[in-house]
């Protein structure tokens, strides 16, 4: 029960909060570049201190330490990727697609990219702060996949002699090596088409998104007729 005797904690001003959460919000931005610029070894506090603009002392305010800001980073990285995997859909297909969606969008932020590129290198040494996180996220995105698959299975759409735990296993290192490869050249690697066609090839469902099917809208699509005109084309010239 609540002691209503205790005295009660004055509220910040709601400025404040939005002040302290965008303070928040830059700090993990810059600890982002900072750690895929450098790796999360190299990578000093001071440095992301100096990015935002504050003392280092300012930032252990919201970051007690090197190891906080970390798993802030990556914390932030993976609510984004829950957001876009359903992993609890009764449809296998739901994930795959979502995955699918993610490494597009992961396109759009190579420093997210080449700072895990960096860390999961990095964090294969058990004293790394690091190393446990990302063994936690190995085991659940192959369970993951695995279990997605084993969805479709029982649903019929997948190809007959494929292992879902072993097609898993697959599918995170054909991702793991296309981030790399493109990082190294952006103009020859398409992560997000790759996976798809990777899953493509053993398994029957539509990869494409509500927004990779809408009709592209044209005169003859929407019924516009065009101006009638009194001016005759001359013709190509021969």
């Amino acid at each position: 029960m609540t002691d209503t005797t205790a005295p009660q904690r004055t509220r910040k001003p709601r400025g404040e909060y939005a002040k302290t959460s965008a303070k928040r919000t830059a700090i993990l931005d810059a600890a982002l570049e900072v750690f895929a610029e450098s790796g999360y070894r190299s990578g000093s506090l001071r440095d992301v201190a100096v990015r935002v603009g504050m003392s280092e002392a300012g930032l252990l305010h919201h970051f007690p330490s090197k190891v906080k800001l970390l798993e802030a980073v990556l914390d932030r990285r993976d609510d984004l990727s829950r957001g876009m995997v359903d992993v609890d859909a009764p449809d296998g297909a739901a994930a795959l697609r979502g995955l699918v969606d993610l490494a597009r969008h992961n396109a759009s932020v190579p420093g997210v990219v080449e700072l895990f590129c960096i860390l999961s290198a990095e964090a294969t040494s058990p004293d790394h702060p690091a190393h446990e996180y990302f063994s936690r996220r190995y085991v659940f995105t192959r369970g993951m996949v695995q279990t997605a698959l084993e969805k479709l299975g029982r649903d019929g759409r997948l190809a007959e002699g494929v292992d879902p735990a072993r097609a898993a296993v697959a599918a995170i290192a054909l991702w793991d090596g296309l981030q790399v490869q493109w990082l190294l050249d952006r103009t020859v690697v398409d992560m997000s088409d790759e996976l798809r066609r990777f899953f493509s090839g053993f398994v029957d469902m539509n990869f494409e998104t509500a927004a990779d099917q809408a009709p592209v809208e044209t005169a003859e699509s929407t019924n516009a007729t065009p101006e009638p005109t009194d001016a005759t084309p001359d013709p190509p010239d021969e």
